[in-house]
């Protein structure tokens, strides 16, 4: 009897001891480690989120490291990444999402540009890390009802929470406090989320309640003095990555400057040392980047700062770079992207401001009465004022654009004579050198002055395409958005997004030479027409201490400049195929095809894109 009280209080014993061991295990801390070293043990790509799948290793692009594990450095509170695209900043983001939930579990907040991309994300990424990672599996439960604590924006994990917002959500960025924020491509951030103010001003704020707060900013950069992540890097200790030279061993920052490679063979490309001009080829770059380390060039400040570029790619070469390089030098809106997203640096504008003698300078011999062959869509824009209507015809080719006319119609436009006119003008086809001569295709009108008058015009001309527009001042505002019904009439109405429409135009008026995207003027367009068009100066302005991009009106008459930004819209509208255009208005010869410029050979089927809207 008593021999079988000793095995039951045994049992006892040793259940307790199981019980009190695994309260224990539960409880007890994680060990601390790196993150670059819970990422190496834990974290597991898929080929359908990665373009390398399995095991992650940090050695892989060892860059990577010192950006991981200072965020877990006591003294550091805030991490900046001002990179260029393919160096592996969004699975930077990752592993320290995926680190904070299995290690040190917080609430964390994690912003995308948009709303959208943020859901995007968490399908895509974020799920496809927590399948993949058994660890972070066991903590966070796929959602199993519609009632369930965990959502697309939403997942919780026992000690916090993953909360999911795009920067344009006002209502995602101030609720609950978060002791991690994570902020991916905030350069690509509205200015405003809604009434409330700057997104990232929000977010933070939401992280003050922490005294070990942590918060991660990344982004490719955009434009210099507005860019959000320069601002950024340039208030850290600024840390850049040196490689050694293979040569000679001296440590330097792999710059662009130093690519090169044989005359007309990109696919040679190969980095010359700075300090023993030695060639150094493509096969040595993963060795450097192993051997490299990250120096800072400022004062530490709580802040550190990461800048580093796709020459340090493991996933690019810089052959592959020199060709992508080649291509977009043809195009500004190319090279600013290539500058952007290739070599991380913000884009330097020439100059805010275009002189219009300049412009006016470059008139060249046609009219409306002779067309350039090279045009092959004619497109209208038109203004409407108390006592007058003006319009702007504007021709476009492969390359560029070709303003043809300017045309002021005076009277009183709530009266049906002017209107009259108008309609007559817009029936006229211009007659082409040696080509069949063309119609307007598309004509926009704004509707901003005498509304009523612009619909009564517009209304049955649908089959004309003849449209009313609105315009927006909204900073990233599509060119042309999808029509909304207005009206009592029933009006098809377009939003013009006269900001990004004056952005473009600004840009090509800084073509001084034939190229792509260079406009052409004809000869009989007077000095009035060229104020008009440069009477507004793009800057830069702090309201309510938050950077916006404005137009400043240094004339009173800017209508030249209105009725091209309709142009444009109208062109968006249309969305020609340029280059089936010309295979159709090309004559039948023996010639051959004049080359598809680089623009053409990268962009995607739909939508259709040319020299004109390659930047979205």
């Amino acid at each position: 009897m008593r021999h079988w009280m000793n095995l039951v209080e045994l049992n006892i014993k040793t259940q307790k001891k199981v019980l009190w061991n695994q309260t224990v295990k539960k409880f007890r801390p994680p060990k601390k480690i790196k993150v670059s070293e819970w990422a190496d043990q834990n974290r597991f790509l898929t080929s359908e989120s990665s373009a390398e799948s399995g095991k992650w290793r940090t050695s892989r692009a060892e860059y990577q490291r010192e950006i991981m594990d200072s965020v877990i450095q006591r003294q550091v509170e805030r991490v900046v990444i001002m990179s260029s695209s393919q160096v592996g900043k969004t699975e930077i983001i990752n592993n320290i999402l995926g680190y904070y939930i299995s290690q040190e579990p917080s609430p964390i907040l994690c912003i995308q540009p948009t709303l959208e991309m943020s859901r995007t994300w968490s399908k895509d990424r974020l799920d496809a890390m927590i399948k993949s990672s058994p660890i972070l599996k066991d903590k966070v439960k796929e959602p199993k009802t519609k009632n369930s604590l965990n959502t697309i924006l939403h997942k919780k994990f026992d000690g916090g929470y993953i909360a999911i917002s795009g920067a344009n959500s006002a209502s995602g960025l101030s609720a609950r406090p978060i002791r991690v924020l994570l902020c991916d491509e905030i350069d690509r951030y509205p200015f405003s989320a809604g009434v409330e103010g700057d997104s990232i001003s929000l977010a933070i704020a939401r992280t003050k309640t922490f005294w070990n707060r942590k918060i991660v900013m990344c982004s490719t950069p955009t434009i210099d003095g507005e860019s959000r992540i320069q601002s950024a890097f340039e208030a850290s200790d600024k840390r850049y990555y040196y490689v050694p030279c293979p040569e000679c061993n001296h440590y330097q920052t792999l710059k662009w400057a130093n690519v090169a490679w044989d005359k007309d063979k990109p696919e040679t490309a190969y980095y010359i040392c700075e300090e023993c001009a030695c060639v150094i080829q493509e096969k040595s770059k993963l060795k450097m980047i192993r051997d490299g380390e990250w120096r800072a060039t400022e004062t530490f400040n709580r802040t550190a700062g990461f800048y580093v570029n796709e020459l340090y790619s493991v996933w690019s070469t810089w052959a592959e770079m020199a060709i992508n390089f080649l291509e977009c030098k043809k195009h500004p809106e190319m090279l600013k992207a290539f500058i952007n997203t290739s070599l991380g640096e913000v884009f330097k504008i020439k100059s805010q401001e275009i002189p219009s003698e300049s412009l006016m300078s470059r008139r060249e011999n046609f009219d409306f009465n002779s067309v350039p062959d090279e045009v092959l869509l004619i497109t209208a824009g038109v203004d409407v004022q108390q006592d007058r209507i003006e319009s702007q015809v504007i021709g476009w080719s492969l390359e560029g654009t070709y303003v043809l006319d300017y045309k002021i119609h005076y009277g009183d436009t709530s009266t049906k004579q002017v209107w009259n006119d108008l309609d007559v003008y817009l029936t006229t086809r211009f007659k082409r050198e040696s080509k069949k001569a063309l119609p307007i295709s598309c004509t926009t009108i704004d509707s901003g002055y005498n509304t009523q008058s612009v619909y009564n015009f517009v209304k049955n001309k649908v089959g004309r395409r003849i449209f009313a527009v609105k315009g927006v001042s909204t900073a990233g505002k599509p060119i042309a958005s999808r029509p909304s019904i207005s009206g009592t009439q029933r009006i098809k109405l377009f939003s013009a997004g006269v900001d990004t429409a004056k952005e473009t135009i600004f840009n090509w008026l800084q073509i001084d030479e034939p190229s792509v995207g260079y406009i052409h003027f004809a000869s009989h367009l007077d000095e009035e027409y060229f104020k008009q068009l440069t009477a507004e100066q793009r800057s830069v302005k702090f309201v309510k201490g938050k950077k916006q991009v404005v137009w400043i009106q240094k004339r009173k008459r800017n209508e030249s400049l209105d009725t091209f930004v309709y142009n444009l819209v109208a062109y968006h509208i249309l969305q020609p195929n340029m280059e089936k255009l010309a295979e159709v208005k090309e004559p039948t010869q023996n010639k051959p095809k004049k080359p598809i410029n680089a623009l053409h050979q990268i962009r995607k089927p739909r939508p259709r894109k040319n020299f004109v809207n390659s930047w979205r």
